[in-house]
């Protein structure tokens, strides 16, 4: 196989990062986008010693399972991979992904990955949605010609980072998330300043960002600008609350560099309130405009009463919640356990986890501001203060936890590790260097991002 060659492929599985695999002659190819069963033709993109990757040119046969995709911009923008197959199936895909990563990169043979978690919702389900400002957008042969060329408000096209595609309805975000895209859209556009443009960086409208409460109702809209326009964005503030959707917040993120991130160095509160609250379980969370939060709020009840069953608490257990983020997991278990220590690096997050604690009434939870890693090297320091853990609950970034974290925690040695992971290959690195100590006795997937490859996996480990 030459770089350029077209050839047939009979695709037989699918690996992390949602790429389909086929075998030519010994040979892996990883086909973007392709799925088990379908047969393709295919050209080859990259060739490397071991294996090739290839691109769709045309899908000879589908696989069984596809289903027509619900949105008019599936396959062009980059927030779904999945939505043409069926959801059951992508239930199965994520179970196999997670056992091939735990028995080919963990070396843990005789593993029984539990079925994967459905969500209990497939559409409508994110909390919050991220959309970005373009000077170019994305030209669809079926779009209306009445849209401009120079103004997008959407997703970006899948490794492009110029390229926008401009969207007036997705269904991951619910309905009224969508009337407050459009009624946002529509005042930008009109109203004299230009969009960002990533490769000239200039312009004044940046990002959009809807966050909002599904349980509490409460809906914040954060304009992420480059400079202040304090008539401008209560000029917004006033359409959007005229609008009849009910809006709790509006704040505007000042965001002056080039780097295209949705936060800024500087935050003002253009009307209302500067947070929402949301309920998990019996619990109220405090979410500021940049504060992290699970993305599927049903579904992330779900994965933390997965954390409780796996752990199987007594009632008496030292708890120690690495990368507690905002106390989310600290604060729902906090009733079940003798104490929780959360640790996180962010001094936002901690700053918010604190604020629920007390929101919360909870009195048997602390939070340390500090690196996993470098507290983790304060081993005796920590064992004086707070006691040693009976139960260790880790849920690193997707890179995993540092090497001399996982050293710290097999010296700490809880009689149980539940592992958080939102990445399956960086979990089996980890519980792999626990081997000689621990076993790993229950694995299951939590389908927390429908019609994406994304996975969050619980896994516990038990001391021998």
């Amino acid at each position: 196989m030459r770089k350029g060659e077209e050839i047939t492929l009979h695709i037989e599985d699918v690996a992390y990062g949602g790429l389909g695999v086929a075998r030519v002659e010994g040979m892996v190819v990883f086909v973007e986008k392709g799925l088990p069963g379908q047969v393709v033709r295919a050209r080859i993109v990259r060739k490397k010693s071991d294996y090739c990757t290839a691109r769709i040119v045309d899908v000879l046969q589908p696989a069984p399972y596809e289903v027509p995709p619900r949105c008019e911009h599936f396959g062009v923008c980059g927030g779904c991979k999945w939505q043409h197959v069926d959801y059951s199936q992508q239930l199965r895909f994520k179970q196999a992904i997670v056992e091939d990563s735990l028995m080919r990169l963990g070396g843990f043979g005789d593993l029984s990955v539990e079925s994967t978690l459905p969500s209990p919702d497939v559409f409508f389900y994110r909390n919050k949605m991220e959309f970005s400002f373009s000077d170019r957008r994305w030209l669809l042969s079926e779009e209306k010609e009445e849209k401009p060329k120079e103004f997008a408000l959407g997703l970006h096209v899948p490794k492009r980072f110029d390229k926008i595609v401009d969207i007036d309805a997705c269904y991951l975000q619910s309905a009224e998330s969508n009337v407050i895209l459009n009624l946002v859209k529509e005042f930008a556009r009109e109203s004299g300043q230009a969009p960002w443009s990533a490769t000239a960086h200039t312009g004044f409208w940046r990002h959009l960002v809807v966050r909002e409460g599904k349980h509490t109702g409460q809906r914040m809209v954060n304009l992420v600008t480059s400079e202040i326009n304090k008539p401008l964005m209560k000029a917004l503030a006033e359409k959007l609350r005229s609008s009849g959707v009910p809006v709790t917040g509006v704040v505007n993120n000042i965001n002056r560099s080039v780097g295209s991130t949705a936060f800024g160095e500087e935050e003002w509160t253009v009307w209302g309130s500067p947070t929402i609250e949301e309920k998990l379980g019996e619990y109220t969370f405090r979410i500021s405009a940049n504060s992290f939060f699970q993305t599927n709020t049903r579904q992330a009840e779900r994965l933390y009463d997965t954390v409780m069953d796996f752990a199987d608490f007594a009632g008496n257990e030292i708890v120690y919640d690495l990368y507690s983020g905002t106390g989310t997991i600290s604060i729902y278990i906090s009733d079940k356990v003798r104490q929780v220590l959360g640790i996180e690096v962010i001094e936002s997050a901690v700053k918010d986890a604190r604020l629920n604690k007390e929101k919360n009434r909870v009195e048997n939870v602390e939070f340390v501001l500090g690196d996993v890693k470098d507290e983790m090297n304060r081993v005796a320091e920590i064992l004086t203060v707070v006691g040693r853990p009976d139960v260790l609950i880790v849920d690193p970034p997707r890179a995993g936890l540092h090497p001399k974290s996982v050293k710290r925690i097999a010296e700490i040695a809880p009689e149980k590790i539940v592992y958080v992971s939102c990445n399956p290959t960086t979990l089996a690195r980890d519980a792999a260097e626990w081997k000689n100590r621990y076993q790993l006795k229950r694995v299951r997937p939590v389908d927390m991002f429908p019609h994406t490859y994304h996975i969050e996996t619980v896994a516990l480990l038990e001391k021998k």
